[in-house]
Parts: structure tokens; sequence; C-alpha cells
């Protein structure tokens, strides 16, 4: 049976070089950074398609990208009686572009060639590294129902929050009529919200980065403005201007993980007894790679509100308001508040002559005697013995031998070794 989604193709967007997200971004690109333990931030658009029954997903792609497409390639394989896929379409060079993307506009007009072969009438674009819940099919109906050009999901916010999104202004039906890109005079630019909204002070409406086109629009307006690269930035001024632009509102949570800070708040968040935005809601799954790990083992291990990851082994410890990822391996006497512990790709007492990955410190974890606070510790990294890591003299951004300070979160990069009764 044909249904609306079997007409739309979603693009998503994998983003820059992340350097917000520096040094999670040091060896991966953005959409690949681990998500609450098991996750990545590109499983949370790719699960929204799917749940939202858009089956036909591409992945632009430019930096550091060789984790993201090993993730994609095992984990997103649509059975032979679906006809759907999830691509991967990397920056080329080719005969009519030497140019690798240079804006969130100029990776779609160079994806078109791609996509263009694939029977659709709607382009949803989506963002790699946003954390939210959401049912494209009633955006895409939304759009078809107001006959617009484009529709940009849009979600109301505060005064205080305003100034850092692009702001719409929009009227009672919707119609985009202005769009400002982070305003730092607010006057006048304020929308008709829903009464919850308005009595919670979220009167300004701030662009999710999320946007429907009709297809031979899209083309035609990237193929007239070889120089506009940036949607936010040139395609949707423009738009507003010339066409029928409607919002879409939208008024669940949403996450923007554009820093370290926003990264980190993010996870902590998820790990509290009733967060904001739920992983185990069954209608709105969270997919992921299938790793067939054993189940957590904890040895008199004191846990609370935290999320604790398949295949972690744990000893006589206390974790709190924490996120421990897959494989950590963490010993006796060791405190963990408030920090994000990514994990590994291996248990520690694999041989690195026999395991498949050959990277990263011989013994993986969390020693004895640690303590770890406000820090978010990458994957395969080796923390010795009697460690303290917490940010106490509360330093907004450092570099450091094997450490990074950002937005005041102590940041343990990928594979990094911390020597025993090292203090950060």
């Amino acid at each position: 049976m044909h249904s609306l989604m079997d007409d739309c193709i979603a693009l998503i967007l994998g983003g820059g070089a992340g350097s917000r997200l520096f040094p999670l971004t040091q060896l991966r690109s953005k959409p690949a950074v681990p998500l609450a333990g098991k996750y990545r931030l590109i499983d949370v658009p790719i699960s929204n398609c799917i749940n939202s029954k858009l089956h036909k997903i591409f992945v632009l792609t430019q930096f550091n990208s060789a984790s993201l497409n090993r993730h994609l390639a095992r984990t997103y394989l649509f059975d032979t009686y679906r006809r759907g896929f999830v691509t991967v379409m990397a920056a080329e060079q080719t005969q009519s572009s030497l140019l690798w993307f240079q804006g969130t506009a100029d990776a779609v007009r160079q994806s078109i060639p791609h996509f263009s072969v694939y029977r659709h009438r709607y382009v949803m674009i989506l963002s790699g590294d946003q954390l939210y819940t959401m049912d494209y099919q009633e955006m895409l109906a939304h759009h078809k129902a107001h006959q617009a050009a484009v529709t940009i999901a849009s979600i109301p916010v505060t005064a205080e929050v305003a100034p850092s999104l692009g702001v719409l202004k929009t009227d009672d039906q919707h119609r985009i009529a202005e769009f400002h890109e982070k305003p730092q005079d607010l006057e006048g630019k304020k929308s008709a919200v829903s009464e919850a909204m308005a009595e919670t002070g979220r009167h300004y409406m701030a662009s999710m980065g999320i946007y429907i086109f009709d297809s031979t629009l899209l083309c035609k307006i990237l193929d007239q403005r070889p120089d506009d690269h940036d949607f936010g930035k040139q395609i949707i001024p423009r738009a507003i201007e010339n066409l029928k632009v409607v919002s879409y509102p939208f008024e669940g949570y949403w996450s923007d993980i554009g820093t370290i800070r926003s990264f980190y708040e993010a996870n902590i968040m998820l790990a509290e007894d009733h967060p904001a935005f739920s992983i185990y809601d069954e209608k709105s799954q969270l997919y992921t790679h299938a790793r067939m790990l054993a189940p957590a083992k904890m040895t008199g291990t004191r846990v609370r509100e935290s999320l604790i990851s398949e295949g972690c082994i744990i000893g006589k410890s206390q974790i709190t308001s924490s996120v421990i990822g897959i494989r950590s391996f963490i010993g006796s006497g060791t405190t963990i508040k408030e920090s994000i512990i990514m994990g590994a790709d291996y248990y520690p007492w694999h041989q690195r002559d026999t395991r498949e990955r050959v990277e990263g410190p011989a013994y993986p974890g969390i020693a004895d005697g640690v303590h770890i606070e406000g820090a978010i510790v990458d994957k395969n990294v080796r923390v010795g013995k009697g460690c303290i890591i917490r940010n106490t003299q509360g330093v907004q951004e450092h570099d450091g031998d094997n450490f990074f300070i950002r937005d005041g979160v102590v940041v343990i990069p990928k594979n990094a070794e911390i020597p025993d009764d090292t203090v950060i």
C-alpha cells in the first residue's frame, strides 16, 4: 500500500569538522560520537526515520567519517522485503566540482546526482547531531496540508535561549514572515505559541535545522544560486522572501549537541529518574548496532541515577548520576560522579596480538581507588590507580597532557593512558 512517506527521502547532514566537540571529534565525525553508553548520535535521526516509516535514507559525510561509515554499514541492514536503505554519500571530487562540501546547502547540491535517481516528491533534510523524538509523518502531512514550498521544524524557546539560535517570526497560520539568525535584539520577534508554551515564557520560535522541500523546487533553488552554501544563512532567508515557507511547531524535548557542555548535560540528563528524553519508549525505539554482549556484572557496587551498559564489569565502587558505556571495566574503591565513561572496544584481558582492534592501551578501564567527577572519559582509555580527575579550580578551557578542559568539563581523549596517581 502506497503511503505519503514513500514519496519522501531523508538527507542526514554529517556536519563539519566538529571543532566545538573537540576532542571527542579528534578521531571521529560528530554523528559518530557515542551517546548514552551504547548508541551514537547518528542513531537518533535514523531511528526517527525508521519509526516514521521513512526508509530511503542518505547520510552525507566528509570529516573523519571512517568510524561513522563502519557503524552504518554494520547496523542498518534492511531486509529484502522492505525497499529501504541507509546509504553513505561521502564528499567527492567530480568533473563538475573539484571542491569538498562548502556548507550544508552545498553538501545537498553536490549529492543531487546520487539521490535524484530515486523516485520522490519531497526531501527531508536532517541534522546528524541532535537529540529528539519526532514523527516525520506528521511533519510531512503538515507540509502538504499547508501547501508549503518549504517547511521548517521549529521549537518555542525563551528569551534567554533565542539569541543563540535562528529565530522565526510566524503568524497564526504558521507562515513564516521573518528569519533572524542569532538575534541580539528580540523586540517584535515573538510568535503565536500554544498556551502551555506561553505560560513558561517560550514566546520565540527557533529553527531546529530540520527542513522539508518539494524536491523539484529544492533542485531549482540550489541550481540557480550556486554560491549559496548554507541553508540557515542563505537558502532559508531567501526562500522566506519569495516562497510560502511554513513552520511545523514542535513542543517535545530537543537538544542541539553542538558543544562539549551540551553533550555532557544531555547524557547526564538521560540518567535521571524522570529524564526529559526517554530512551525506553517502545513506540519510538532507538536503534543501534547489535553487539551481542554479555550482561553487565557488578560486585558490591553502589549505583544511583546512572545508566550501565551491557558488557560492563564493575567492582566495589560508587557510581552516581553517570553514564557507563559498553565493556567498561571499573575496579574497586573507585568513585564516579556526574561523569560519562564511554567504555571500550575490547576487554583489558584481550591480548594485543589476538584482539581485533590493535589501537589503544593494553588494559583499558578505570583502576582501583580512582575519583572521577564532572568528566568525560572517551573510549579505550586507561585511568591508573589512585588518579583524581576533577576540575576543582573551575577552569573553563585548557589543553593539558592527555586531557582537555572544554566548557568546564574535563575530557580524556580516546586511547589515552593516565599514569597512576595522576591529579587533573
